[in-house]
């Protein structure tokens, strides 16, 4: 396949390493300041920018009838605007807040046990992410993904940064130097705790989820989820 890098930051270039190894062509690497670029030559693109490009560059995607994947977080007040364009046209997108394998089954385990937990009042939940000190956002989108999977099974109705009560989950945002991304959602009780966790080693398990993606995306036409791609 072609294709376009939207973001060339340090995931774009490891998603480039990755792309490359698999047989793709990069023909465009677009970083954060650039606006004016074709993607006539692409035959997806794959989006890791900023939150205030995000949803130009899926716009022009879906407009140029060019498939796209995004894995930006922090612009999803405009995900619906997005959405109704790509059925509009008849594009394809994919967006994830986290393209990582590994943290997609994390995504679907952590629903299962919130579903388990629910009718035990016994333990309260609360929420940790980790991620390095570039993260733009806070909580992370996965956290969000997680927190929003404990809503659906259960009866929390939302969630907040820090602060938590009998209906929110209190989330806890750290950033420290060099951490790809850890996320821990933990039951605690009076006389033990269940926690899952999971930790990611470094940003290769992103990068390799967003080419697979981006190979599954190639020919299809519609909105998917990583639940599609990795048929869960």
């Amino acid at each position: 396949m072609k294709i376009a890098l939207l973001g060339y930051g340090k995931m774009g270039k490891t998603i480039e390493k990755i792309a490359t190894d698999r047989g793709h062509h990069i023909v465009l690497r677009v970083d954060k300041d650039d606006t004016d670029y074709e993607l006539a030559d692409a035959d997806v693109a794959i989006d890791f920018s900023v939150p205030n490009a995000a949803v130009s560059n899926i716009t022009k995607c879906i407009t140029k009838g060019v498939p796209v994947v995004s894995g930006t977080t922090g612009w999803l007040e405009e995900y619906d605007k997005v959405i109704a364009l790509c059925k509009e046209k008849k594009g394809a997108f994919i967006y994830a807040s986290n393209y990582s394998l590994g943290v997609n089954l994390f995504f679907e385990l952590n629903k299962k046990l919130a579903k388990m937990m629910n009718g035990i009042s016994d333990y309260e939940v609360t929420m940790e992410e980790i991620h390095h000190t570039q993260k733009l956002d806070a909580p992370s989108g996965t956290a969000i993904t997680l927190a929003e999977g404990i809503i659906a099974n259960s009866k929390k109705e939302k969630w907040s940064l820090d602060q938590g009560d009998a209906t929110t989950i209190p989330i806890t945002a750290k950033r420290i130097e060099n951490v790809p991304g850890t996320h821990s959602i933990t039951y605690s009780s009076a006389v033990d705790d269940i926690e899952i966790k999971h930790t990611a080693h470094d940003r290769s398990g992103f990068a390799l989820g967003a080419v697979i993606a981006a190979e599954w995306l190639h020919g299809k036409t519609g909105v998917y989820t990583m639940k599609d791609v990795l048929g869960l």
